[in-house]
């Protein structure tokens, strides 16, 4: 069975007479080839799934290659219709533009070959989409596991979700921890930077590109300005650098640096990012504690738990299109600021015994129309709101 919302979607798209491209993207270890394996097999429709994993960089011709096994299979079959999957294609050089050639032959020539384009680096998928393929592709955008999905594939309790997080491939290695530990950094921190986010674009610090993530997982939940996290590395760089580099990680759902909400876009960019992991068992599988001794320490518990809250919103935000900030004006800060069309929505976690100055007074006076929510002690529980969808909020 499969847990993911995204079932239904991809498989009405599929029902339909062949429109557009359909393109899956997400980061590693979320289920995108699974997702579309099950839809297909739910389908009775002539299918060829290839992925372009092993394909020489250079090699476009291979795009037409398969295209034309997929054109012959539907004329010996008969078939009316038939679907093309090819997976990682963003690994080729200049794959948009074949796509775009052999997609538009079959507009001309009137041929119903529906194709769907899995991959997991947003960046690669973006650009020859907006490249090549501008008006010939709808997105879906996967983020990570939610609590409610785990819990139900998984049966993990609240707390085990915000140590182990939504990785669903290392579940079976949960009860042995240090096992779980290594599996997550080499199998899919590893794998992701390396085959990943070094291969979006040119790289000139790979160190500094990985100090920055593991200095992400290590102060998740805390505002950085980009000159001290500078000085907490060993490697040179400069701000501009440290920012492009954030942003490749973010596009691979790594971690991510949130903006102030100040009401002004240009204002917002400029401010110092809050760091946040978008999985918390990155900042379990890089950090020197098991689960027992976390939990057993109030203070850094509460760092877990509103690094996992903070992960749920950024991962339903990308499916919701709501935008997410922290805001702080001198010493009060609001946690989190939820942010669709003209709605706010200001959330302040409290979970641990560290004092936060809270700010929301001061928010709630300076957007008297926003909606306010305390989550955790003295309102809705953490382990309640990771229960809810956050297009509910508003």
């Amino acid at each position: 069975m499969f847990y993911r919302p995204y079932f239904d979607e991809v498989k009405k798209r599929l029902l339909e007479p062949r429109k557009f491209i359909q393109v899956i993207a997400g980061p590693r270890q979320v289920g995108k080839t699974t997702l579309i394996n099950q839809v297909i097999d739910s389908l009775d429709l002539l299918t060829q799934y290839v992925t372009a994993d092993g394909v020489d960089a250079t090699d476009t011709v291979w795009i037409a290659q398969q295209w034309e096994a997929a054109r012959l299979q539907m004329k010996m079959s008969g078939a009316a219709s038939a679907i093309l999957v090819i997976d990682e294609i963003q690994k080729l050089s200049r794959w948009s533009e074949e796509v775009k050639k052999q997609w538009d032959r079959d507009s001309r020539e009137n041929t119903d070959l529906k194709v769907v384009l899995p991959g997991s680096s947003q960046l690669l998928l973006q650009k020859g989409l907006t490249e090549s393929l501008t008006g010939r592709f709808e997105q879906i955008r996967m983020g990570h596991w939610s609590y409610k999905e785990m819990k139900e594939a998984f049966g993990l309790s609240s707390e085990e979700f915000v140590w182990f997080g939504a990785y669903p491939g290392s579940m079976s290695l949960r009860k042995e921890e240090e096992r779980w530990k290594a599996y997550v950094r080499d199998a899919i921190v590893e794998t992701t930077i390396l085959k990943d986010v070094l291969l979006m674009t040119r790289i000139d610090k790979p160190a500094l590109l990985k100090q920055l993530f593991e200095l992400a997982c290590k102060y998740s939940g805390q505002i950085l300005s980009f000159n001290k996290m500078l000085g907490q590395m060993q490697d040179a760089g400069n701000t501009t650098t440290l920012s492009y580099y954030l942003q490749l990680l973010s596009s691979a759902g790594l971690v991510t640096g949130i903006q102030n909400y100040s009401g002004s876009e240009l204002r917002s960019r400029a401010s110092s990012p809050k760091l946040h992991v978008l999985n918390t068992a990155l900042m379990s599988a890089l950090s020197g504690r098991t689960f027992a001794e976390t939990m057993a320490d109030p203070g850094m518990w509460g760092r877990w738990v509103e690094s996992a809250i903070g992960a749920k919103i950024l991962n339903e935000a990308i499916q919701e299109h709501i935008g997410v900030y922290y805001w702080r004006q001198r010493r009060q800060e609001v946690d989190f600021v939820l942010k669709s069309g003209e709605r706010l929505v200001g959330i302040e976690v409290k979970s641990g015994t560290v004092a936060k100055a809270s700010g929301m007074s001061a928010f709630a006076a300076q957007y008297p129309r926003a909606k306010v929510l305390l989550v955790g002690e003295g309102g809705i529980p953490w382990q309640d709101f990771l229960e809810i969808e956050i297009r509910e909020l508003f």
